[in-house]
C-alpha cells in the first residue's frame, strides 16, 4: 500500500519538505515524483492529479488525491492511527494541530524575506522588523507548547507532524543565521539532527543546478547541522559491494569514503550518499558491515 507525492525541488520547497516529513519520518511508504520549479514540469504533472495545483500534491493507494500538508496529515493520520502523526494524550494533540494550522497559515514575511534554501547558510540576512516580529510569535507558540505539553524537544511530545510542519522555519533559522533564544535553537539544531531531515537535505544537494531565484549575495558560513563524514565520487565500478544498498540493483556508481570503495545502482544513489553518508542506514549498515 504505497501513496504517490507530487514533490518540487528538495532544496528550495519547503511545502515539500512538509509533506514528504509526513511519510518518511512516520514509515509510510511513499512514491515520490519530483518536479522543477519555475518550469512547466509542474502543471504538467499535476494534470494527473487534479484537483492538485502545487506541490506537495498527493494521492492515495485508493486513488483519491489530496493537496495542501495539513489535509495530508489528517488523511494520514485516519488511515494510519498506528503511525503516531498526531500524539496520543488529547491535550498534547490539540496542542500539535493549533501550531500546524498557525505554521500552515502565518509567518508570511519570514516565509517571504527568508525562502528555504538548503545548499547554504549565512552570517546574516539583515532581517526586517516583520521578520523579527514572526519569529517572536514563533517563540511565543513554541514556549507556550512546551509548557503545555511538558515536552523537552519537540513541540507536543515525541516526533509529530506539528514538528514536521516547522521543519521549512528550522531550516531558515539554519540557512539565515536568525536570531532566536538558546531553547529555541536546541530545538532547530534537533530538526537539523532528525534523520528523516538529513536524508531530504542530502537529496537536495545533489537534486539539479541551483535556483537562481533564491540566490543572495550575503556572506557565507559553515551549515550548522550535523558534519557529515567526508566522501567523493569516482569513477569505475570496482567497489567492495556488488549491489546497490538501497535497491539491490548491480554496481555501476561508486564513492570512496575513509579509502574504501562502495557502489550504487545510479548517480542519484552514489551523490545523495555523498552528501551525507550518514543519513542513509543501509549505507552505513552495509559499511559497518
Amino acid at each position: 500500500m504505497t501513496y504517490d507525492l507530487v514533490i518540487g525541488d528538495r532544496a528550495y520547497s519547503s511545502w515539500s519538505l512538509r509533506g514528504w516529513l509526513l511519510f518518511d519520518a512516520f514509515g509510510i511508504p511513499v512514491r515520490t515524483h519530483r518536479a522543477r520549479l519555475y518550469t512547466d514540469e509542474l502543471p504538467e504533472m499535476l494534470k494527473d492529479y487534479f484537483p492538485g495545483k502545487t506541490a506537495p500534491t498527493m494521492r492515495t493507494p485508493d486513488g483519491v488525491v489530496v493537496p495542501e500538508t495539513i489535509a495530508i496529515a489528517e488523511e494520514l493520520a485516519s488511515r494510519h492511527p498506528e503511525a503516531g502523526l498526531w500524539p496520543a494524550d488529547p491535550k498534547a494533540r490539540a496542542v500539535a494541530r493549533v501550531l500546524a494550522a498557525e505554521m500552515h497559515a502565518g509567518f508570511v514575511a519570514l516565509r517571504s524575506h527568508c525562502p528555504m534554501n538548503l545548499r547554504v547558510s549565512y552570517t546574516t540576512c539583515e532581517p526586517p522588523a516583520e521578520v523579527l516580529a514572526d519569529l517572536a510569535r514563533l517563540e511565543t507558540i513554541w514556549t507556550w507548547a512546551w509548557q503545555q505539553t511538558g515536552a523537552e524537544v519537540w513541540l507536543a511530545g515525541a516526533y509529530s507532524a506539528a514538528d514536521a510542519f516547522f521543519a521549512p522555519v528550522a531550516s531558515r533559522i539554519a540557512t539565515y543565521n536568525l536570531p532566536v533564544s538558546a531553547r529555541a535553537m536546541e530545538y532547530v539544531q534537533a530538526h537539523l539532527a532528525h534523520p528523516s531531515f538529513r536524508r531530504w537535505r542530502a537529496m537536495g544537494l545533489v537534486d539539479g543546478a541551483d535556483q537562481p531565484f533564491y540566490r543572495r549575495d550575503w556572506p557565507r558560513r559553515p551549515w550548522p547541522g550535523p558534519v557529515a563524514p567526508a566522501a567523493h565520487a569516482v569513477e569505475g565500478t570496482a567497489a567492495e559491494n556488488a549491489a546497490c544498498p538501497y535497491s539491490g540493483k548491480p554496481v555501476t556508481h561508486v564513492l570512496e569514503m575513509a579509502g574504501r570503495r562502495w557502489g550504487f545502482c545510479n548517480a542519484f544513489c552514489r551523490d545523495k550518499t555523498v552528501a551525507d553518508p550518514e543519513a542513509w542506514p543501509a549505507f552505513m549498515a552495509m559499511v559497518r558491515g
